[in-house]
């Protein structure tokens, strides 16, 4: 009997394997170890093949794609409510191998290895500007246990930090207090010199990337926002509008309706939180501009914070936004400022 879908549950080591055939009988369950996966599949004829999107899935979808295979992925919150009962691995695997067939389900595309390359660049900048935050933290919580007050401003902790290090500043505290000074000002100038070369690195590929230039055209968007959104979406078509783009990012308001009532509450904060708080600060930074230069804003804009507060106008720009980053991507257009849209009759 041959075998025509494969549910494949990833893992480190050890992986599950869930075949059906073509009328839905149960050809095969069976475990593989990480270097039985590729001569497995690459026995097996041309199929249908399900993983669920993680870190790893990528690169095996890319692989098993390269062996004539269909790969479809789909986010783990879907193929959750086709496991049956209990938790393992072959349990899991007919989960995904169930879900896969499904004709309503939404799935991801596969990246490539530059797109992930270029994703990793932002995972580093992420985790390296919470290390500097927590370590400018721990010099201001230390100079205050002794009276001490730096400055607000990041600037101004690391130019103490830098006087510390040239021994220009001699805090009075005592000597061990002074070597922890030293060894945290040290730490933070080097997190903050790392952190500087991967923004270059990440304004290289904003300035090489065509999608990249273009959505940095849009206000409120700049080289990381843009590189983000360039290599997280792989094929905007899987979108079939820009409301449907913003909602897989979490700005649209979730629903809880029944009996013809539609109520609406809090943005859902579904799909990718570092996205979305790019687009939210990119909101933010338009709303101070234009709170200081009224003149130079967008008149929508100026007219929602008549209406609303400031934190819920930032979240509805970057709802706006979301819509303009998928228009740009979907048409391979430049952002237009006043644009009207074309309604059809």
């Amino acid at each position: 009997m041959q075998i025509t879908t494969v549910g494949l549950d990833l893992a480190k080591r050890i992986f599950q394997v869930h075949a059906v055939a073509a009328s839905g009988e149960i050809v095969m369950r069976k475990a593989l170890r990480r270097s039985q996966v590729l001569p497995f599949f690459t026995k097996l004829p041309p199929c249908l093949i399900g993983m669920e999107a993680c870190g790893t899935s990528h690169h095996w979808a890319r692989e098993l794609t390269k062996l004539g295979h269909e790969i479809r992925l789909m986010p783990p919150a879907y193929v959750k409510p086709y496991v049956k009962r209990g938790k393992n691995d072959a349990v899991d695997a007919e989960a995904i191998c169930e879900t896969v067939t499904r004709p309503t389900m939404r799935f991801v595309s596969m990246k490539s290895a530059e797109q992930q390359a270029a994703l990793s660049l932002h995972r580093t900048r992420n985790l390296l500007v919470k290390q500097r935050t927590q370590l400018v933290n721990m010099m201001r919580g230390l100079l205050a246990e002794f009276g001490i007050d730096i400055p607000e401003s990041l600037e101004r902790a690391l130019g103490l930090a830098r006087k510390i290090t040239a021994k220009q500043v001699t805090p009075d505290v005592p000597e061990m207090a002074t070597q922890v000074l030293d060894l945290l000002s040290r730490q933070v100038l080097d997190t903050h010199a790392r952190l500087q070369a991967i923004d270059r690195s990440i304004l290289v590929l904003q300035r090489t990337d065509d999608l990249a230039r273009r959505l940095s055209t849009i206000p409120g968007i700049g080289p990381v926002g843009a590189t983000a959104l360039a290599a997280s979406v792989t094929d905007p078509s899987q979108f079939r509008s820009g409301r449907e783009f913003a909602a897989w990012l979490g700005l649209t308001p979730s629903q809880n309706s029944s009996g013809g009532k539609d109520l609406l509450g809090r943005i859902t904060k579904m799909g990718d939180r570092y996205l979305r708080k790019l687009l939210v600060m990119g909101a933010t930074s338009l709303i101070r501009r234009a709170k200081y230069k009224p003149e130079t804003a967008d008149p929508r804009l100026v007219a929602l914070l008549a209406r609303k507060p400031a934190r819920v106008a930032s979240v509805a720009m970057a709802n706006k936004m979301a819509r303009v980053v998928w228009a740009i991507m979907a048409r391979g257009e430049t952002y237009q400022a006043r644009h009207v849209p074309n309604l059809l009759a």
